[in-house]
């Protein structure tokens, strides 16, 4: 079957797995006993959803979160319970994953216009004057 992270984007589920982990920092009575953080796996390497280019963007997006093995880590411990950790993984894949398939917008060189170089030479020229009636007087 898989996991719809999108309409339209569905990742099998073998490429996917969830680590239940205890979570960091404060907590209350169940701090030392409930693993409600989750570690999500996704194998970013052999997927499916991915082509060649993308697979290269997401290690770009990802950073170190992108193991040498393709396996990309992203952990959860914003919510209390298991469930939303997961959830909010997901969420945070969805994101990541549909950011690496868009294509960004190429760059096209422009040039100043002449205004804009005459208003830069023109404050360019503003401060000089300004700095020069900082000076003492009778020194050049």
């Amino acid at each position: 079957m898989g996991i719809e992270l999108a309409p339209g984007l569905t990742v099998p589920d073998d490429e996917i797995e969830f680590d239940y982990i205890r979570s960091p920092g404060p907590g209350g009575q169940n701090v030392n006993k409930v693993a409600s953080a989750v570690q999500l796996r996704f194998n970013a390497g052999a997927s499916v959803v991915l082509d060649e280019w993308s697979r290269a963007r997401l290690a770009t997006l990802a950073g170190r979160r992108l193991a040498r093995d393709g396996w990309l880590v992203l952990s959860a411990h914003r919510h209390r319970s298991q469930e939303g950790n997961r959830r909010d993984a997901l969420q945070r894949l969805a994101d990541l994953v549909l950011a690496a398939r868009q294509r960004p917008k190429p760059r096209r060189a422009t040039r100043p216009t002449r205004g804009a170089r005459e208003r830069r030479l023109e404050g360019k020229k503003q401060r000089t004057r300004v700095k020069g009636l900082r000076r003492p007087p009778g020194v050049d």
